[in-house]
């Protein structure tokens, strides 16, 4: 039987909840994130401000020269947080079988019920229409990867200046079909420079990969070339994550307003993450034997990588230690850096066989309890390290946990 997967995606989130807060920016052309004064960068764009060629990701000068009278605004972030979680709310209503992959995104396997997946999503686009009063998209396919190009396709041909608010069915047996003559760029994964390259080498549409010998793929992407041809065949086999799998692995991400190349910078933003990831794992009772990385770079080229570490842990500085060397070994220098996560799986309760002279590590975990303890009974920022402190003003202007 053939699942049934929806793609639902929030359209401009940020700029729809300050309409929704403030009426009158409704039709204007403004975007979230950035500033007048041109730093920065838009973080959402309006759909009248897009009319100007205005997106995110875009340097605030860049954005007024493209839309002089743009104009930028922002709320806190946990408004946002708030919206986000009444539409995740609703989503969760119709299947266990949820991914919430951002604040704006999500996937929903309805393959068990009874109705049509185009009706379930019509029926869930009209709720939030009605209950929070946020335009949805929606993408229906039988994999989450073509449902997902699906619901970008069908958003990319509306440009009216207002929310596409559309339903993109791609049906059973016309996922090759539909992928074949959409740009390289189209399929996940391929950001601009790949994208390029593989133009020069004459493949041009998803089509053409999907033709092209697997041989000729090795040098893009190495072992990965096999699972993109069928990728561009329509053919995926990755699930829907519950939110029970989720507890199977503990992540910290960051997404940067302004993309990064300072390594220095980046290491602290590891490190804080890792310390909130061990925090949360020995607050859980768990801990882990398997350390991954992700990074995203300001084209969307996206990696992950993790190392098996042998043991298990919940300790912030051997967390750290294996990411760090994950990412220094992987890091492109001078790339600028768009997100950054680490996580920890393979999760168990935390014993550990312990070596004759392990005092090191009867130690580190009495220290790691201990200032658990302050942080519960203080707050996170009770005990901080001297280097975080210096960074604290870059994390506030760089940096967005998500």
């Amino acid at each position: 039987m053939d699942r049934k997967i929806i793609h639902v995606d929030l359209d401009a989130f940020f700029c729809s909840v300050e309409e929704l807060l403030d009426p009158s920016l409704i039709g204007l052309p403004f975007a979230v994130g950035g500033n007048t004064n041109g730093r920065g960068v838009v973080a959402s764009a309006s759909y009248a401000a897009r009319q100007f060629g205005v997106h995110s990701a875009m340097p605030s000068n860049q954005a007024l020269l493209l839309c002089p009278q743009l104009k930028f605004t922002h709320r806190s972030h946990h408004l946002y947080s708030e919206y986000s979680d009444k539409v995740m709310s609703i989503l969760r209503d119709y299947t266990p079988l949820f991914q919430q992959m951002s604040v704006d995104e999500a996937y929903l396997d309805v393959s068990d019920l009874q109705q049509s997946a185009e009706s379930i999503a019509k029926q869930i686009q009209a709720r939030i229409d009605r209950e929070i009063k946020l335009s949805t998209s929606m993408g229906v396919a039988t994999n989450k990867l073509v449902a997902k190009i699906a619901n970008d396709y069908g958003k990319s041909r509306v440009h009216t200046g207002k929310a596409p608010h559309v339903i993109t069915v791609i049906e059973p047996g016309k996922e090759a079909e539909f992928l074949a003559p959409l740009d390289i760029q189209c399929m996940l994964g391929i950001g601009p420079k790949t994208a390029e390259k593989m133009r020069s080498r004459g493949i041009q549409t998803i089509g053409d990969l999907a033709t092209i010998d697997e041989k000729a793929l090795t040098p893009f992407f190495g072992n990965y070339a096999l699972e993109l041809k069928e990728k561009a065949m329509g053919i995926s086999h990755s699930r829907v994550h519950s939110e029970h799998d989720s507890q199977k692995s503990c992540s910290n991400e960051t997404t940067f307003h302004s993309d990064s190349t300072d390594i220095n910078f980046l290491l602290e933003v590891l490190r804080s993450q890792a310390e909130k990831v061990g925090y949360r794992l020995r607050r859980d009772g768990l801990a882990g034997s398997v350390v991954q990385i992700k990074l995203r770079y300001s084209d969307f080229t996206t990696l992950t990588r993790q190392k098996a570490l042998g043991i298990l842990t919940n300790l912030d500085e051997e967390i750290y230690t294996a990411a760090a060397e994950l990412f220094l070994n992987n890091l492109i220098h001078g790339r600028p850096v768009r997100l950054i996560g680490v996580g920890v799986s393979n999760l168990d309760s935390p014993h550990r066989q312990m070596a004759l002279w392990d005092d090191a590590f009867q130690e580190k975990a009495k220290l790691a309890v201990a200032i658990d303890s302050l942080k519960d009974r203080y707050g996170n920022k009770i005990i901080q390290r001297a280097s975080q402190l210096k960074k604290d003003k870059e994390f506030r202007h760089n940096g967005v946990d998500d």
